[in-house]
């Protein structure tokens, strides 16, 4: 069965603008990811979700190739989903998306293949990259921090395990993203313990901390 990236970028972000080609380190952001899968051979194909000019040029030299995304699947409120479908519609494709979010650029070496691996093995329609929770976490009811998930004096290891959509990754049949869903009924959480699970680039703070991890880690 065949397997393709999609990676969705689109422009106009309020809160850091330009961020999907904004660089880190070497490379614009969104290369990140589009090179990342290009370095699986079972992954047949790279694409660009994009409504954007200069994400769409940057794309194309880094050996992507891009679809155009409708205006009416790019505001700032549409889910991520859509993008996704339009690209499956567009190409009439059948078998395994990886979707890549360039806001989540700093990948452990192998993930991708481990996922993929997993994903064939358990014949799984869906498969999430997940983290473990470690805080303790409350709600302020009336003025009030009222514990969530432990008692007060409890220690943190002793926690019961609570984990994170960390949007490294995702395996996705393509028939799910059809009916506009992204997690199937026979899904695998795959659980990744590695600092670059806590990078999600949304403003200048988040920039700056993926800035000083990609300095500090070695490169594969």
């Amino acid at each position: 069965m065949k397997s393709i990236a999609i990676i969705p970028a689109r422009g106009g972000s309020k809160r850091l603008p330009g961020k999907n080609i904004m660089p880190l380190g070497d490379l614009p952001l969104v290369a990140h990811s589009i090179l990342e899968a290009q370095r699986h051979a079972f992954i047949d194909a790279v694409y660009v979700s994009t409504d954007d000019r200069e994400i769409k040029e940057v794309a194309l030299r880094y050996g992507a190739q891009v679809i155009d995304r409708p205006a009416a699947i790019s505001g700032d409120t549409e889910p991520t989903v859509t993008a996704l479908k339009h690209v499956v519609e567009i190409l009439g494709f059948q078998g395994t998306v990886f979707l890549l979010q360039p806001t989540n650029p700093l990948r452990p070496a192998g993930l991708l293949q481990e996922a993929f691996e997993i994903f064939q093995q358990t014949q799984s329609d869906s498969l999430m990259t997940v983290s473990r929770n470690h805080h303790k976490l409350g709600k302020i009811i009336e003025g009030n921090f009222v514990p969530f998930n432990y008692q007060i004096g409890q220690r943190s290891q002793d926690l019961e395990p609570l984990y994170y959509e960390n949007g490294l990754l995702y395996l996705i049949d393509s028939e799910l993203l059809l009916q506009e869903k992204i997690m199937g009924e026979r899904q695998f959480p795959l659980i990744v313990d590695h600092p670059f699970a806590s990078v999600d680039i949304d403003t200048q703070s988040d920039f700056d901390l993926a800035t000083c991890l990609y300095k500090i880690t070695p490169k594969s």
